[in-house]
């Protein structure tokens, strides 16, 4: 029962207080922004989403992000805020790292960094100086805007050196990294991508940055959910700082967060607050620590398995209907394809997949200068679909980009296996 009267509020327990969550009053006092998260569920629920950086989010996390943590200063770290009242914040925070620590096994956890961005931001600032040489994968093959992007403030403040992959696997050059790293000596190196669809080999890139005495710096944004679940070999061991994301797989809140060894905690501290940050999110932290507490159960270790497979099923389909699959298959999430065999190049295929209601990126091919599309499996395997439902996906994906059949029809197929699948089943 809502509590309504100032007597009734005074009497009820904690449990019992009343949350700003109801929908009710954003469509009384808003209607305009309610019609357009109305609009945005109907979007989500009819539509196939296979970005592979998305994801839904349990509906526990949806409460904690509406939740009064929403209201709260907290610059600062737990015992040592600058504003007062932060008694709550701290306790969440303190779940929050204690069971990153717990779920990744490592000595050191920061889950302030508002993003990804904010996370490799922070790494860099703790070890590096504008103008060290930094190596990373080329933007080409899959590097990310932080991996030394002109735009990015990477690309501004460090001088990058870029590897790449062999052209004809598409696997990372080992032999080049290393043969870069003799000639660059970098400060730091940076593995990790946006759209490389198999386990880099840490310990290989470990045993490359102590030969040229530079910092490991792992991106593991796209990986760390499957990590999580055990579906994916840890960084952790062999990083000097691990940075990720807590949404993709994971199914957390958008957010970043940071892991490393206690030689660096403080460093990576005092990079995120105050040098690149000020105060925390303390409702997305705490929705960091529900993600993080669901993450360790055995059914999220069983999902993240799943999104693997359904991975592996939807490249060999997507194969069947005449696409080029890079690197010919996947360890992970993400799918790459090429739809230049079927005679489009991914910017026109994007578009004609939009307009049958299937949602995917565009991303860099490791060869020449088309554009490839990046998929994932993470949404539609929280959704409950299944290896028979990626063979589906396939055949509309393919007839979307081929301009087969009827518009109509292909759309009322997509929406049929959308619909039936939802995200928030009533």
């Amino acid at each position: 029962m809502p509590v309504t009267t100032p007597a009734a509020r005074a009497a009820a327990p904690p449990s019992d207080t009343a949350m700003p969550q109801d929908f009710g009053a954003l469509v009384r006092q808003d209607p305009e922004i309610a019609g357009i998260l109305l609009a945005e569920a109907g979007r989500q629920s009819s539509t196939l989403q296979l970005i592979a950086a998305e994801n839904f989010t349990s509906p526990a996390v949806l409460a904690t992000l509406g939740s009064p943590l929403a209201n709260k200063y907290a610059e600062g770290y737990p015992g040592a805020r600058h504003h007062g009242g932060c008694e709550q914040a701290d306790a969440a925070e303190r779940v929050a790292v204690r069971r990153a620590m717990s779920l990744f096994g490592a000595e050191h956890a920061n889950v302030q960094p508002h993003s990804g961005s904010s996370a490799v931001l922070a790494a860099y600032a703790a070890l590096l100086r504008p103008g060290d040489t930094v190596l990373a994968m080329g933007l080409p093959s899959g590097g990310h805007l932080t991996h030394g992007a002109p735009g990015n403030f990477s690309g501004r403040w460090f001088e990058f050196a870029g590897y790449g992959v062999d052209p004809d696997s598409g696997l990372i050059d080992y032999t080049q990294v290393r043969a870069l790293a003799r000639a660059r000596r970098p400060k730091a190196i940076v593995c990790g991508s946006i759209s490389y669809p198999r386990h880099p080999d840490y310990e290989q890139f470990r045993h490359i940055a102590d030969e040229v005495g530079a910092y490991l710096i792992v991106d593991a944004a796209h990986p760390m959910g499957l990590i999580a679940g055990g579906a994916a070999p840890s960084p952790v061991p062999y990083a000097d700082v691990v940075c990720a994301t807590t949404h993709k797989v994971l199914r957390g809140p958008r957010g970043g967060m940071i892991l490393c060894g206690v030689e660096l905690s403080e460093r990576i501290d005092r990079a995120v607050f105050p040098f690149t940050q000020g105060g925390a999110q303390m409702h997305t932290v705490a929705a960091k620590a529900v993600a993080f507490g669901e993450a360790a159960t055995p059914a999220y270790a069983v999902y993240a398995h799943r999104v693997v497979a359904h991975a592996r099923a939807l490249a060999a389909a997507l194969e069947d209907e005449g696409f080029e699959v890079t690197t010919g298959g996947t360890d992970t999430h993400i799918v790459v394809v090429d739809p230049g065999p079927l005679g489009v190049d991914g910017r026109t295929a994007r578009e004609r997949l939009m307009a049958a209601g299937m949602v995917v990126d565009t991303c860099a091919l490791p060869y020449g200068d088309a554009r490839g599309m990046r998929l994932g499996t993470a949404a539609v395997t929280t959704q409950g679909m299944d290896e028979d439902d990626m063979a589906r996906i396939a055949a509309l994906f393919g007839a979307a980009v081929r301009e087969e059949g009827d518009a109509g029809a292909l759309r009322a197929g997509v929406r049929a296996l959308a619909e039936g699948n939802p995200p928030y089943p009533g």
